[in-house]
């Protein structure tokens, strides 16, 4: 019988965190935010409850109710792809194991609330002036966008080697 190998597997826990984190600050959002009223935090940073049906800046989110099996259906895809990606790393690829990581709590974070409530709590903006770059976000949204940059800088480690 083969021996099972557990490559990265066991950094599984900075997932957990994201997933857990992700999860407390959108019950509190929606516990003490308002999706009228906006609450400044520091100049240029806001928190605003939001319900996203769609994906990043609302995209599909006019959409009739699809789009949110859609999205949990490839958040599931590419969660099951992380994990055999990470069962395969090699024991010293610490950046792209945490990146993988990072993405894969984010993405879990959002699958749980499209599949709980058929939409995607988000609840921070970072504006300048009426411009906002990065809409409403959460904290799998900035688990993923680490991890997606961490992922990056690993890649651009490879090919200069």
């Amino acid at each position: 019988m083969p021996k099972f190998k557990a490559g990265q597997l066991p950094w599984l826990w900075l997932s957990l965190i994201v997933i857990l984190v992700d999860c407390v600050t959108k019950r509190v959002a929606v516990a003490m935010l308002s999706s009228e009223l906006p609450t400044s935090i520091f100049p240029n940073l806001r928190l605003i409850l939001a319900k996203n049906t769609g994906a990043s800046y609302g995209f599909l989110a006019e959409a009739t109710g699809w789009q949110r099996w859609l999205f949990s259906g490839l958040a599931i895809v590419v969660s099951l792809g992380i994990l055999l990606w990470l069962r395969s790393l090699p024991k010293n690829d610490r950046l792209t194991t945490f990146g993988l990581c990072l993405i894969l709590g984010g993405a879990i974070g959002n699958l749980l609330d499209r599949l709980v409530f058929g939409y995607v709590v988000d609840f921070i903006n970072f504006y300048i002036g009426s411009f906002s770059p990065f809409g409403v976000f959460n904290v799998a949204d900035m688990a993923i966008s680490i991890g997606v940059l961490l992922l990056l800088v690993a890649s651009f480690r490879r090919s200069k080697k």
